[in-house]
């Protein structure tokens, strides 16, 4: 009974008498009983029932195992006995009835556990197991992680589970009831619970037992090995040490190189069952770490937030996948997505983005690969673009080496995304390309080339089958020259001027692009462009945006331009004049008509926003919501007077 529940505060220290077999058994408190659930009485069989067993122990209650191996009742089973459980359960219940015992019977759900193979219930049974005593096994392992550090986590917020564990744990399990698996090597040769040895075989078994028993006639047909096997984890915490030959031979020349390894990759869940034990393993059996770092991948789960599974059948097929959008895509579609240590909710459209990322290097390839060199001179815009980009490439290579010695893999993996999808792709091909059925210069064509090659290089622990197959159609090479082994590339000088440079010349060719699609002026009309330059830029940027651009002439100037569109690019403003280009007069009419408007819109937002009421009661997000409609429409009607007054 709970001590709290007043109802039955009468019985304390009391003892009840079991039904059928006349037997007594104390009534005892404790606050793990739910006075809500049932009559607020719960009745305690430690032999069968795992928290019972918790509520035995602590209370020193007596354990009755009424059950032989396949569920029929024992000698504890009293009359019952040999019959089986589903059999008992009724009779039980009419022999109460019979006998004025049962008060009242009614359905509540249960959680009841079923055999995975054969869906039969299974009872809950105390048994002999063997157990490894773990309270001084774990401490250097405790401390390795936790205090010296010698292995390092990542992501760091895993030592919490891992401290939890290990603060915490039990003696070891270590026997399982299967069929299949590595026995346990205990022999019994006698009734008495003593009369067993350990040994390595049953040879060497036979004559440790000759030797305890003194009995010299003991034959190997006397000997009896555990059915029982060792838990799976019990191999696998060998793992390290084994998969050098370490336990057999631990001397070899393998296992004093290789240990302790460098990196463990596994999931969040197994912390406890394989990585701890592994830990402890090392520093068991070798008196040092098996690994000095631990890297927690994410789990995948459905939309759902569900496990993959198999008997949840919501695992996608890795080879559909894969003949879908290639080996590299799937990776690189679900490292974009999932940071280390989180979970990934499954989406396939995250492969289709790894698949276009995939096609888009491939296209860049085909690119490079059509064009035809020629010994002529270097264009100044395609000299400053490879000044950029390598420049920029340094910048990356510095930021991604960090993030790998940080263990930041897929942050490091979106880096070079942006690296070859922007910067390479999107702005130097476009820099370098040359006009229309031309040659390119030769050195424009080699350092685009070793460009490449180096973004291969990043590119390959991501995606190996992409990248390697582009570095062999790149030039003919022998397999010592294959990537996977080529070294990795090394950060040189960074310009942080042709950086920034740059930056502020993208934004102005976006300006410009802006305005010819605004105002439908095709790319092959050359227009004039002046600018304001209090940012002080200068013209060293002016070759490449002439080239994106096309433009003719691009000037600096001390005064507005009129009769020009303009845009800003931080402090400085651009005129295009637009004469011969645009029907000006129509121009401004739509100008004016879509000032009008806009006006008319922010009064009506205005309007709103006066009403003490509506924003007293309009919930708080609404609110900011109209603030924004009205901030942005200022904006704009201050765009728009702008570009009136340079028209008019």
């Amino acid at each position: 009974i709970n001590p709290g529940d007043e109802r039955y505060s009468h019985l304390k220290g009391k003892q009840a008498i079991v039904p059928l077999c006349d037997r007594p058994i104390p009534i005892i408190e404790d606050e793990y009983v739910d006075v809500e659930f049932g009559t607020g009485c719960l009745k305690v069989t430690p032999a069968h029932d795992e928290n019972d067993k918790m509520l035995g122990e602590k209370h020193q209650l007596e354990t009755i195992d009424i059950f032989n191996d396949d569920a029929t009742l024992n000698a504890n089973g009293l009359h019952f006995e040999g019959k089986d459980r589903f059999v008992v359960r009724k009779e039980i219940v009419r022999e109460l009835q019979e006998k004025g015992f049962l008060v009242k019977t009614e359905d509540y759900t249960n959680k009841v556990g079923t055999s995975e193979r054969t869906k039969v219930i299974i009872e809950p049974r105390l048994s002999e197991q063997w157990f490894l005593k773990m309270d001084e096994l774990v401490k250097p392992a405790l401390a390795a992680v936790l205090e010296t550090r010698e292995v390092k986590f990542h992501p760091k917020k895993f030592e919490n589970t891992y401290r939890h564990w290990m603060e915490n744990i039990r003696d070891w399990n270590i026997s399982r009831q299967l069929w299949w698996g590595q026995r346990i090597p205990a022999y019994t040769y006698g009734n008495n619970p003593d009369d067993m040895v350990v040994a390595e075989s049953p040879e060497a078994a036979l004559e440790m037992a000759q030797k305890k028993s003194g009995n010299s006639g003991l034959t190997l047909s006397d000997l009896r090995q555990d059915e029982d096997v060792l838990d799976t984890w019990f191999s696998s915490w060998l793992w390290p040490i084994s998969v050098f030959g370490g336990v057999l031979d631990p001397e070899n020349e393998e296992i004093q190189y290789y240990y302790p390894t460098s990196d463990l990759v596994t999931a969040p869940d197994i912390i406890f069952f394989w990585v701890s034990r592994m830990i402890i393993a090392g520093y068991e059996f070798r008196g040092e770490r098996p690994f000095n770092n631990v890297y927690f991948t994410g789990i995948v789960r459905d939309k759902q937030r569900r496990k993959m599974s198999k008997s949840l059948g919501n695992s996608p097929d890795a080879l559909k996948l894969i003949e879908s959008y290639g080996a590299d895509g799937v990776r690189v579609g679900l490292m974009l997505s999932s940071a280390a240590g989180n979970d990934l909710l499954f989406d396939e459209s995250l492969c289709q983005q790894g698949k276009n990322f995939a096609n888009k290097i491939w296209n860049a390839y085909r690119l490079v690969q059509g064009w035809e060199t020629a010994d002529i001179e270097q264009p100044e815009a395609a000299a400053m673009g490879i000044a950029w980009y390598t420049s920029r490439f340094n910048a990356a290579l510095e930021l991604i080496d960090d993030q790998f010695s940080k263990y930041r893999i897929s942050d490091a993996l979106m880096a070079i995304y942006k690296l070859i999808w922007d910067d390479f792709c999107s702005w130097l091909l476009e820099i370098v390309k040359p006009p229309y059925q031309q040659p390119i210069d030769l050195a424009t064509y080699q350092a685009v080339i070793t460009l490449f090659e180096n973004n291969l290089k990043i590119l390959h622990p991501f995606m190996p089958f992409l990248s390697e197959a582009i570095w062999q159609y790149m030039d003919e090479r022998s397999p010592s020259e294959a990537l996977i082994i080529a070294k990795w590339p090394t950060a040189g000088p960074i310009e942080d001027s042709l950086i920034q440079g740059f930056r502020i010349g993208r934004e102005v060719i976006s300006g410009v692009r802006t305005i010819r699609k605004e105002k439908n002026i095709p790319m092959k009309e050359s227009l004039e462009l002046y600018f304001m330059d209090a940012e002080q830029v200068g013209h060293a940027w002016d070759p490449v945006i002439s080239k994106l651009t096309n433009i003719s002439e691009i000037r600096k100037i001390d005064k507005k331009v009129d009769g020009a569109l303009s845009f800003r690019v931080k402090s400085n403003e651009y005129f295009i004049p637009i004469t011969g280009h645009v029907d000006v007069t129509a121009e401004i009419q739509k100008i004016q008509e879509e000032l009008n408007y806009t006006r008319g819109f922010l009064a009506s937002v205005e309007k709103k926003l006066a009403n003490e009421r509506f924003v007293n009661n309009a919930p708080e997000q609404v609110v900011a919501l109209e603030k924004k409609k009205a901030a942005d429409a200022r904006a704009k009607i201050q765009t728009l007077e702008k570009s009136l007054g340079s028209l008019e």
